[in-house]
């Protein structure tokens, strides 16, 4: 099965939390806060494999999730970063982000790319400790991985595009100039999916060709099947236009051009003004006067015109050693730039979070997401690290906003079901 198109979500991992330990050995006193820092969550990595031609894969698992970094240990023992987690992906896969539609990664090269980063380890108490603070008993907790809705978009990497009706020897030219062998038959939409296949003209000469599947009027709007693989004639460096000479289903070659025309400006205006040469397709079953008509029109708009049969091979060897020319001066497959999204030092994060404050019934609800894994490495029966959860509430602007809403002393004041009396 043949799938271009995927949507997944993507999650690095978190970082492990600091250790709170203190050093006790016999004989040495004092030993004081030894926690270490926790391990880098792991990365997700995109990486090609020549191997894969669809997403299929995709269409199966959604959701990728990357190891948490392993927590900080006593003795000063930093936690183990965690692995990357690597997904594979066909070439020419353009990642972006669902949200935004912004370009994050075009996946043409070989080299593995970083998708979402993983958070930073959380610092131990041997960080906090100070000549007033000698036995701090908190630590930070690791900071969050990136997470994304991905979507995942298959352009196949061509030099030459074939484009037409439908029936109009498309997979015939493809099979007789290449190894591939697409499906042939005298139907329309016998191609189903898109065919490639490399055209060697000499010892180290070759090019990509693709047979894309057969467009029809309003085919950039939805229409029959050519809407789904109009994206994989966009790195196209070159657009071979066959066109059937002969009309013998009753069709009009120059509203054939015309139209297909109209579907790929419809489509993009870029790929309107693409390259282009024409091949005019079985001419052994048209007239002399058909040909030359066609010729005429098409030479007036300034475009390359060649007369090929392709189920007999007659001119198929000029068509391809006119597009290898024709080539030769094109500038190399197009690749879409990536448009990385803005990166937040996970070190600056603690002085900007986003929180919420509500009353009901006279007690004040505090809602931080974030607030959740700072508490987790609280010891709420410790003065000091009661003192340093005060100063995180007032550097964040909690207590600020709690005593713009009017809160007295004494009032109750409740953060993931801990309550506490508020005291100035």
């Amino acid at each position: 099965m043949f799938v271009d198109e995927a949507k997944i979500f993507v999650k690095a991992g978190d970082g492990g939390d600091g250790a709170v330990s203190f050093h006790r050995e016999k004989y040495v006193a004092a030993g004081g806060p030894d926690g270490g820092d926790g391990g880098k969550g792991g990365d997700i990595v995109f990486q090609v494999d020549d191997n894969l031609s669809t997403l299929v894969d995709f269409r199966y698992k959604r959701k990728f999730s990357a190891q948490k970094g392993e927590n900080g240990r006593a003795g000063n023992c930093y936690g183990k970063s965690a692995e990357d987690l690597v997904i594979k992906v066909p070439r020419g896969t353009v990642v972006r982000d669902a949200d935004t539609a912004r370009v994050i990664a075009d996946m043409s090269d070989s080299e593995p790319v970083v998708i979402a980063h993983g958070g930073k380890g959380g610092k131990g108490n041997a960080h906090f400790a100070t000549p007033t603070r000698q036995i701090p008993r908190f630590a930070k907790p690791g900071f969050k991985g990136e997470s994304f809705n991905l979507s995942l978009e298959l352009k196949l990497l061509a030099d030459v595009g074939l484009v037409g009706f439908p029936n109009v020897g498309k997979s015939t030219l493809v099979s007789v100039v290449s190894a591939a062998k697409p499906k042939i038959a005298n139907y329309h939409f016998t191609t189903l999916t898109p065919v490639l296949g490399v055209v060697k003209i000499d010892e180290g000469k070759s090019f990509v060709m693709a047979d894309i599947p057969g467009l029809i009027e309003g085919a950039s709007e939805g229409v029959g099947l050519g809407h789904e693989f109009l994206r994989h004639v966009e790195r196209c460096r070159l657009i071979v236009h066959v066109v059937d000479v002969s009309g013998v289903e009753g069709r009009n070659p120059v509203e054939d051009f015309e139209i297909i025309n109209r579907e790929l400006s419809n489509f993009s205006e870029e790929l309107s003004k693409a390259p282009q040469i024409v091949a005019a397709n079985k001419c052994d079953m048209a007239t002399p006067e058909q040909i030359a008509e066609f010729k005429e029109y098409i030479e007036k708009l300034g475009l390359e015109f060649y007369e090929i049969s392709a189920a007999t091979t007659q001119g198929t060897k000029e068509l391809v050693n006119a597009v290898w020319e024709k080539l030769s001066g094109l500038p190399p497959i197009k690749k879409f730039e990536a448009q990385p999204m803005a990166r937040i030092d996970a070190d600056a994060l603690d002085n900007s979070r986003a929180f919420e404050v509500t009353t009901e019934e006279g007690i004040y609800f505090v809602e931080a997401e974030w607030l959740w894994d700072i508490m987790r490495t609280i010891d709420m029966d410790d003065y000091e690290s009661l003192q340093y959860f005060q100063r995180v509430l007032r550097n964040s602007g909690i207590i600020d906003k709690l005593e713009q809403m009017g809160i007295n002393e004494g009032d109750t004041v409740s953060i993931f079901g801990f309550e506490f009396d508020y005291v100035r």
